[in-house]
């Protein structure tokens, strides 16, 4: 049997050191996002700009760029590609964490770049009877969803995110988990959905029993707690509440699984609806959220109250819906009607 012995080199030199790859700046860029718990979609648009900025310079390193190219990146944004105020600064938030966290340089080694000024718009807010028709135009799960984007004031992620467990029907409440501003926060449940949702329930949980019986049946969890608690990604109270129709399939591995219904789908849906219904505003998911705060205000309910219910950090945020009540120039009789 041979044995390999040790390579030896001559006195006094050292011996050849393994070649380490370095990361390249995208895959920084990801680490630092994901050692402080940004979310997923967070990453997908930080990585995108960072990528946008490099190539409108020319592929110059960002080590080698600072004030005077962020600020010529930022401004070609809002004078050729016409974006939004909200849009320059996400792409102004993506450089500076770069700087910041991934290059090592502090803001004020930067030094002043443009911030855009965002303006003030006002939310479109639907009619209750409008709420009614809308909804009344979606099927099975889109209606359920759709029922609880406005009786719960739930933004569309938070509501296809829900897991079994976070639906409460003896005590009528919604727990949001790691919401916006990575947040939990308690909601009512509509009374009136929950028959729906109920049927709704019982027919998951009978195609996730028919998964586990194929030998599937697992969603992904958060915070690895599959490894902290391996039965749980195959427990029913960590299914989601609305999940795909059809398995993923990991054509590497094998491995099948569903994960929540796709965002696009509901949105479609939701469009589709409103044309139907004949409402001529520009009416989305998030506008069912809109109509939850301001008719909950119109109906006397306090507004901190509505405030902790739509999970908003500052009470400025949710004094927006204040000036769409009807208390405004539609509830004034205007002097021409007096002639």
């Amino acid at each position: 049997m041979r044995t390999t012995l040790p390579a030896v080199h001559p006195a006094g030199e050292e011996p050849p050191s393994r070649s380490v790859r370095k990361p390249k700046l995208m895959e920084m860029m990801s680490t630092a996002l994901r050692t402080r718990h940004y979310s997923r979609r967070t990453e997908e648009a930080y990585r995108h700009w960072v990528r946008r900025f490099i190539f409108f310079h020319e592929l110059r390193h960002p080590a080698d760029m600072a004030e005077a190219e962020i600020n010529s990146f930022l401004a070609n944004l809002a004078v050729e590609g016409k974006v939004s105020a909200s849009t320059q600064n996400q792409a102004l938030s993506a450089l500076l964490f770069l700087y910041r966290h991934v290059l090592g340089r502090e803001v004020g080694q930067i030094g002043d770049v443009i911030r855009a000024r965002r303006p003030r718009q006002l939310p479109v807010v639907m009619t209750r009877d409008e709420v009614r028709s809308v909804i009344s135009y979606l099927h099975r799960d889109k209606r359920i969803i759709a029922t609880l984007l406005y009786g719960a004031g739930l933004r569309l992620m938070e509501c296809l995110r829900l897991r079994v467990q976070d639906v409460d029907f003896e005590l009528n409440q919604i727990t949001v988990r790691n919401g916006k501003g990575a947040k939990d926060r308690i909601t009512m449940l509509p009374r009136s959905v929950k028959p729906m949702l109920a049927e709704h329930l019982r027919r998951v949980k009978h195609l996730h029993q028919k998964d586990l019986l194929e030998g599937w049946g697992s969603v992904e969890l958060p915070a690895a707690l599959d490894r902290k608690y391996p039965g749980s990604p195959n427990a029913w109270n960590w299914q989601w509440v609305f999940p795909q129709e059809r398995r993923w399939k990991n054509t590497e591995t094998g491995r099948q699984g569903r994960h929540h219904i796709d965002e696009s789908l509901v949105q479609r849906a939701v469009k589709e609806a409103v044309t139907l219904a004949g409402i001529s505003k520009r009416a989305s998911c998030h506008t069912f959220r809109h109509s939850f705060a301001t008719h909950l205000l119109e109906a006397g309910y306090d507004i901190r109250t509505v405030q902790e219910l739509l999970g908003h950090r500052d009470l400025k945020t949710t004094m927006v819906y204040t000036h769409v009540l009807n208390r405004g120039p539609s509830g004034i009789r205007s002097p021409v009607d007096m002639l």
